[in-house]
């Protein structure tokens, strides 16, 4: 994975190789398959490239149909559903090797004036400066997931603010980190929301777990996202401090439903969503 934050806008720029299919090129990985977070962010790039100027991303789905394989390109085929006066929707297949593993549709309008209310973060989380990072406190579960944590995410800062482990306040599964980006990113929005909806998969689906008596980095967890669907509220800078508030209403039928708001301060940026499949197998049985 990107190891500095040049890497990462370099892993989210796409190469055109034809009208309307971009390319993306996947990073040096230990993984045994394709980061979900750099999918949509790439796939999100893949969108701009089409989408008239001024025009922000507000809502995006999208369904993980195959496990991507790292070390192999990615080829993004963008389809234009419609450019309208205030907003434009578009369609991207995500194919590796010459099958589909991802699909998404976005939405994009022009900024405008209008009613304003948000909901405040669950409760004040202690500031970025005193919570520790969130690869020691993986450390305490499972010291694969320190390693992994080091090796693949050293773009981004994440700090473990609170969760229903540790909280008095909160029993139901719940988790609050701190995340930005380790250096600075160019000011341009739109690749703003491409690191956000990168970050945005790095935890969300461990949340659903919380609760019960597992290590979601465990061998016998299989795990995988679904989907994923995440609303773009307001501009804010993934290179700053970003709170993330995540919460899992459900879990169920081996799946588990978490949602996530992101703050910067006191101003909600943006929202999200995620299913994925949350199975504890065998010891004996394959995965």
């Amino acid at each position: 994975m990107p190891q500095t934050v040049q890497e990462l806008v370099e892993l989210l720029e796409l190469e055109e190789v034809d009208h309307l299919r971009y390319r993306g090129q996947d990073p040096r990985t230990t993984m045994q398959r394709t980061y979900g977070g750099q999918v949509m962010g790439q796939a999100l790039s893949a969108m701009y490239s089409t989408v008239p100027d001024g025009r922000l991303c507000h809502s995006l789905t999208g369904y993980f149909l195959r496990p991507g394989v790292p070390k192999a390109s990615i080829d993004y085929q963008v389809s234009v559903m419609l450019d309208g006066g205030s907003f434009s929707n578009r369609r991207v297949v995500a194919e590796q090797e010459g099958r589909p593993i991802f699909v998404m549709a976005a939405s994009f309008k022009t900024p405008e004036d209008g009613f304003e209310h948000q909901i405040s973060a669950f409760q004040p989380p202690p500031p970025p400066e005193d919570c520790p990072p969130l690869a020691d406190v993986l450390a305490v579960r499972s010291s694969r997931a320190k390693r992994a944590w080091m090796q693949e995410w050293a773009a981004l800062d994440v700090r473990y603010a609170d969760s229903s482990l540790t909280s008095e306040l909160d029993r139901n599964a719940r988790l609050l980190v701190w995340v930005k980006t380790a250096d600075d990113l160019p000011a341009d929005p739109r690749v703003h929301q491409q690191v956000l909806a990168y970050a945005s998969d790095l935890t969300i689906l461990a949340v659903s777990t919380l609760t019960h008596p597992v290590d979601f980095y465990s061998p016998q967890m299989q795990v995988a996202t679904i989907n994923h669907s995440m609303w773009f509220h307001r501009p804010i800078r993934a290179d700053r401090w970003v709170l993330y508030d995540q919460a899992s209403p459900n879990a169920s039928n081996a799946l588990g439903l978490s949602m996530g708001r992101l703050y910067a301060g006191k101003t909600l940026g943006a929202s999200c969503a995620q299913e994925g499949l949350i199975r504890m197998t065998k010891p004996d049985e394959p995965l």
